[in-house]
């Protein structure tokens, strides 16, 4: 059994097949990104993989994207997919390391104990040799699937505000330096530039090196430069709630995982004009 959160493309090629192992393609991008995740698991996916749309399983009566829907509601999703309680379930997205740590966050919430991330992603396995499939995923049985939600790990703007007066939890946001700054204009229409006054800023990618997490040292390293303590309790965000989860798992990797993630994230409080913005430096 994994003790991290991560399994390597070995590891996962050795288990196809098991009854109890569930993999999911948690591919998601950015529309700067230009590319289309279901175009690309039709054109090739890991055997056996089930796609896992983070739009889909997402609250599609909020306004706010990505945010966690009711667990009755996620539990007859995954029934719908195949996905039972007791499955140990592998995530995996086509960047390496971008939106599968979202998944696993979504899936912890819930209450699923065992889900790791395939180290590397779909490019580590191809890397690997090892082969795909495309087409439509395999048709599976609807299983039960229990969603309990732990309330404590998801975080509101209430709870950003609280931390951010008090000093009880350093908020650290995933998004560039430069939309943290203000000095480019947000995705989204109607939502401010800048930060959160007294917020943090660790970008995500500064978390990584080719499609993997750097060595705990260089994390570390990374943290304190932007004047994150470790140590402390740590409150993720980002700009949508997909990429809090990589600063997230970076911590759960040093033996210090966050607090919370702030579900809302910069799409909720950026568009809220009783919400204070910043702008600049941390």
């Amino acid at each position: 059994m994994p003790t991290t959160p991560f399994v390597t493309a070995d590891w996962l090629h050795a288990r196809l097949g098991a009854p109890d192992i569930v993999i999911l393609d948690g591919s998601w991008y950015l529309p700067a990104q230009g590319r289309d995740a279901r175009a690309e698991y039709l054109a090739g996916h890991i055997p056996g993989a089930i796609r896992f749309d983070i739009d889909t399983m997402s609250d599609e009566t909020s306004p706010l994207p990505h945010m966690l829907p009711r667990p009755e509601v996620f539990a007859s999703r995954m029934r719908a997919l195949g996905v039972g309680d007791g499955a140990h379930i592998v995530v995996y997205d086509g960047m390496g390391l971008f939106s599968a740590p979202r998944v696993r966050w979504m899936l912890k919430a819930y209450g699923v104990r065992d889900v790791e991330i395939l180290e590397g992603g779909l490019p580590a396995w191809v890397a690997a040799g090892y082969l795909l499939e495309d087409g439509e995923g395999r048709p599976r049985a609807r299983r039960h699937f229990t969603a309990r939600l732990d309330h404590g790990a998801v975080a509101d703007a209430s709870d950003i505000a609280r931390a951010l007066e008090s000093g009880s939890a350093q908020v650290v946001d995933a998004r560039s330096g430069s939309r943290f700054r203000g000095e480019e204009a947000e995705p989204r229409p109607g939502v401010r530039p800048g930060h959160m006054p007294g917020a943090r800023n660790v970008h995500y990618a500064a978390l990584q090196s080719e499609g993997r997490l750097k060595e705990e040292a260089a994390l570390r390293a990374v943290f304190a430069e932007n004047g994150v303590d470790v140590g402390k309790p740590v409150i993720t965000t980002c700009g949508s709630g997909v990429t809090a989860a990589i600063v997230g798992l970076a911590l759960e990797t040093l033996g210090r995982p966050p607090r919370a993630l702030y579900d809302g994230s910069w799409s909720e409080w950026g568009s809220d004009p009783e919400r204070p913005v910043a702008t600049g430096p941390a």
